[in-house]
């Protein structure tokens, strides 16, 4: 089944290309990890103002970032929402990304209870740093998700644990089936299974079975 939702939502929609990064940064792993976190409410196009304000200003590093003061920060990622919670949020994830040796040891040693227990980073962003940044197959559970199976009729609960082991307990084991099929799940959220879905025009129609 989830074969099948996977096929047509990326013959629709086609492939969506996650995470986006820019050839400006010296780690796009550790752009991925910034992004994830100036992305909780809000939406992408305010994260990339943020993001590239610090790209014109030669400070999306995390040793750089642990160094500037933090009105600094604030004034350049304004754009993202709640820019002091989050300015305060990078500083303290930067200075933990170093304390582990360097991006790369991060990358390879962090562990997913790390991420959470990290004030800030719930399971969602713990998730997508570890998918999209780290390489490591977990599925990132966000809203849509919640909302599109929930209206598929594959599962019926709420709770993030629950909706994330049975996705990865029926995905192929592919990442990067992983990381396209959430892109693909983001892009079927935002054009027609909104909170006023869309249906007619949807490419799931013919096997949802909420067709509100």
């Amino acid at each position: 089944m989830l074969d099948n939702i996977y096929k047509k939502l990326l013959d629709h929609f086609g492939p969506q290309g996650w995470w986006p990064t820019s050839n400006s940064c010296e780690t796009p792993e550790w752009e991925v990890c910034v992004g994830a976190i100036l992305t909780q409410n809000t939406n992408w196009s305010n994260v990339e103002k943020a993001l590239n304000e610090l790209k014109k200003n030669e400070t999306l590093e995390p040793h750089k970032i642990t160094k500037m003061k933090q009105e600094k920060l604030e004034q350049m990622i304004r754009s993202s929402g709640f820019y002091t919670q989050k300015a305060d949020r990078l500083k303290r994830f930067a200075r933990f990304v170093l304390d582990k040796g360097s991006v790369q040891d991060f990358l390879k040693n962090v562990t997913r209870e790390e991420l959470i227990a990290f004030n800030g980073i719930g399971r969602e962003t713990a998730d997508s740093m570890l998918l999209y940044a780290c390489g490591r197959k977990y599925f990132v559970v966000d809203a849509y998700t919640k909302r599109i199976f929930n209206r598929l009729g594959l599962v019926k609960m709420d709770d993030y644990e629950e909706i994330r082991k049975f996705l990865e307990q029926n995905l192929p084991n592919n990442i990067k089936i992983y990381k396209e099929f959430h892109a693909l799940i983001v892009k079927l959220g935002k054009t027609h299974c909104k909170k006023e879905p869309v249906c007619k025009t949807c490419p799931l129609t013919k096997i949802c079975k909420k067709k509100i």
